[in-house]
C-alpha cells in the first residue's frame, strides 16, 4: 500500500498512503450485536473459547489465528489498517515518510506513549524490537522475519523519530507495520530469549496486559489502566471497556457451542455450520468475515515423488469440485478459492477460468503424461502408483472433512491421496524438515506480498523448487513498485505463474466464523480478519 513518490521524501500525517482493494466482510462489521443494547458500558469480563491453544505469548512469534486473537490485544503497532478500505492509518506513529526507492521508512512517534511497565515508547524501542526479530530468526518468527527481509538497521534520528532501512526496496513494509508481529514491546521483553518470550510475561503498550498464561489451557488479560492512544480505526478513545478477557482452550466444537448456549462463555472461535441453530436458539449470533491472503490449498514438494511431475500438479487443480466442498462440508459463509490469493486481498487476480472443476481435463492431462489407470482404478507409470501423502493439522475445524471429500474426488480421476493428520507442533516441525509430499494450510495477510513469503525462492519455499524466472522476477519487482497499478500487475503475473506451474492447488477461502452470546457487544474484525476487543463490551455487566 505505497503511493507514488514524486520527491525524495513524502510526509504522510493522519491519512492513508493510498486506498487498497476493499477488505469487506461477508458477515457484518456491524454484526457486533450492540444495536439494541444501548450505549457501551465499561466493566465486566469477556469469556472466550479458543478452538486451538495459542502457540506463544509473543506477538513477534505468533502466527495462527487463535494465537493472534490473544497477542493482538497486548501490543500496538506503528500503523493500523482500516478493515473497510484497506487504508494505512496512524497508530503509535503519527506520521511517516518513505524514500522514492522504498528502502527507507521514517516514522514520527506519538509523544507520551508508554509500555505497561511505565517505560516510554521511543525510536530506540523501534530499533530494539526490529533488531531482536532478526535475533529470533526465521524459524521462531517466520512472518515477522519476512516483513523485515533485507533489514539493515534502524537509525534513531531523535527520541521520537526512527528511520528503518533496507538493503533493497521493500514496498510491503508499511502495511507490515500494521501487523501484530511487528507490534512494539518493552526492553524487558525484547532482551529475553525466544523461549522466555513465549511464557506470558510480554510487556506491550496495548489496551490489555497479560494477567495469567497457562500453556495449552487458558490465558487471562487485564485492562491497561491509563491507555489513551488508540488507533483511529477503533470506535472510541481512552481505555478499553472490558476489565478482563478470559480465554479458554476448547478444541471440541460441540463443547464450545454448548458452553456458549449455557452462558458459560460469551464468544467462541470456529463455529461450524451445524452449530448456528443452537447458537441462535438462545439469542446468540454468528459473525463472519473472509480472510485475506493465501486461501486453503495444497503446496506440493516438487523435488520428490509423483508431484515432481508438473503434469500431475496441473491435473490436481481441475480434479477438485470446490463448490461441492462448500455445499457439503461448509456453507455459503465460505467461498471457493479462485487462485493463490483470496478475493479480498489487495492485488488479487481472478483466475477462476484456470481454477475450475473439469474431471475430463484432469484425466486428459494425466493420459497425455503417461499415467495409465490400473486394475484398482489408481493410475501408475513405470511401476509407480499415482499416490502421495498430504500432511495437515486441524488448525481449522473443517479441514479433515474437506480433505476426505477431496480424497474421493481425486480417486475419480485415478489419484490416490493419503491424508496425514498431525498436531500443530508436528506440522510446524514437518515444514521445517522438508520431509513431506505436500502440505495443506492457509496464510492470512491483507497484502499481496504474502505471495513472496509463501512462494519466494528465498523465503519459505515449501515447494522446494528451483528458479522460475518469470515468477521470481515478479515477486522481486513488486517490492520495488510504489505505484499501486504497477505493483498489482507484478502480483498478477506472480499469481498466474504459481497456478500455471502447479505450485498451489487451491480449495476454499477461509472465513472467520465467530459465535457470540446476546451479552457480547461490538466484537470486531481487523483488516486481517482477526478479532480486536478494544471496543467490545458486555451488556448487563
Amino acid at each position: 500500500m505505497i503511493a507514488r513518490m514524486s520527491r525524495p521524501l513524502v510526509a504522510v500525517a493522519g491519512a492513508a498512503l493510498m486506498s487498497a482493494t476493499l477488505l469487506s466482510a461477508c458477515g457484518s462489521d456491524d454484526s457486533s450485536g450492540g444495536g439494541d443494547a444501548g450505549p457501551a458500558q465499561p466493566g465486566g469480563t469477556l469469556r472466550y473459547g479458543l478452538s486451538q491453544a495459542p502457540t506463544c505469548s509473543d506477538p513477534a512469534q505468533g502466527g495462527s489465528n487463535q494465537t493472534i486473537y490473544v497477542t493482538r490485544q497486548v501490543v500496538d503497532s506503528l500503523t493500523d489498517q482500516d478493515p473497510k478500505t484497506g487504508d494505512i492509518t496512524p497508530w503509535l506513529a503519527e506520521s511517516w515518510e518513505i524514500s522514492p526507492d522504498a528502502k527507507s521508512f521514517t516514522f514520527k512517534l506519538k509523544d507520551g506513549v508508554t509500555f505497561s511497565d511505565g517505560t516510554p515508547v521511543t525510536a530506540d524501542s523501534v530499533k530494539k524490537n526490529f533488531d531482536a526479530i532478526g535475533t529470533l530468526g526465521a524459524a521462531k518468527a517466520p512472518l515477522a522475519g519476512s516483513y523485515l527481509s533485507g533489514y539493515t538497521g534502524t537509525t534513531v534520528v531523535d527520541p521520537l523519530t526512527a528511520q528503518v532501512n533496507f538493503a533493497q526496496p521493500n514496498a510491503q513494509f508499511l502495511q507490515a507495520t500494521s501487523t501484530s508481529q511487528l507490534g512494539l514491546q518493552a526492553d524487558a521483553t525484547v532482551s529475553q530469549t525466544a523461549e522466555q518470550r513465549c511464557l506470558g510475561a510480554n510487556i506491550g503498550s496495548g489496551p490489555f496486559t497479560y494477567a495469567d498464561w497457562q500453556q495449552d489451557r487458558s490465558v487471562s488479560l487485564a485492562k491497561r489502566v491509563g491507555y489513551n492512544w488508540s488507533s483511529p480505526v477503533f470506535a472510541h478513545t481512552g481505555e478499553a471497556y472490558l476489565d478482563t478477557i478470559d480465554f479458554t482452550v476448547i478444541p471440541e466444537s460441540g463443547v464450545r457451542t454448548g458452553s456458549l448456549s449455557s452462558d458459560q462463555l460469551d464468544a467462541v472461535s470456529d463455529a461450524l455450520p451445524q452449530d448456528a441453530p443452537q447458537i441462535e436458539a438462545t439469542g446468540g449470533e454468528v459473525l463472519t468475515t473472509p480472510n485475506p491472503g493465501v486461501p486453503f490449498g495444497f503446496q506440493p514438494n516438487v523435488s520428490r515423488g509423483v508431484l515432481a511431475d508438473p503434469a500431475v500438479r496441473q491435473a490436481l487443480i481441475p480434479a477438485i469440485n470446490r463448490q461441492e466442498l462448500i455445499e457439503t462440508v461448509l456453507n455459503d459463509d465460505f467461498k471457493v478459492a479462485t487462485g493463490s490469493l483470496a478475493a479480498n486481498t489487495p492485488g488479487y487476480k481472478d483466475l477462476s477460468s484456470e481454477v475450475t472443476f473439469d474431471q475430463d481435463k484432469a484425466k486428459s492431462i494425466l493420459d497425455k503424461a503417461g499415467w495409465v489407470e490400473g486394475s484398482d482404478g489408481i493410475r501408475e507409470q513405470g511401476g509407480q502408483k499415482l499416490s502421495f501423502t498430504l500432511s495437515f493439522s486441524a488448525v481449522f475445524a473443517g479441514n479433515q472433512a474437506i480433505l476426505e471429500l477431496v480424497q474421493q474426488q481425486f480417486k475419480q480421476v485415478g489419484v490416490d491421496l493419503k491424508l496425514g493428520l498431525v498436531s500443530n507442533a508436528e506440522f510446524t516441525a514437518l515444514q521445517s524438515s522438508g520431509d513431506y509430499d505436500a502440505v495443506y494450510y492457509n496464510s492470512t495477510r491483507a497484502d499481496g506480498d504474502i505471495l513472496r513469503t509463501t512462494f519466494g525462492l528465498e523465503s519459505r519455499n515449501l515447494n522446494k523448487r528451483g528458479p522460475i524466472p518469470a515468477l521470481d522476477d515478479a515477486l522481486t519487482a513488486q517490492l520495488a513498485a510504489t505505484d499501486k497499478a504497477q505493483r498489482d500487475g507484478y502480483l498478477a503475473t506472480a499469481q498466474e505463474q504459481i497456478i500455471s506451474n502447479g505450485l498451489w492447488v487451491p480449495t476454499t477461502e477461509l472465513s472467520q466464523i465467530i459465535g457470540k452470546s446476546p451479552k457480547a457487544q461490538d466484537l470486531k474484525f481487523d483488516a486481517s480478519a482477526r478479532l480486536v476487543f478494544f471496543d467490545t463490551w458486555i451488556s448487563g455487566s
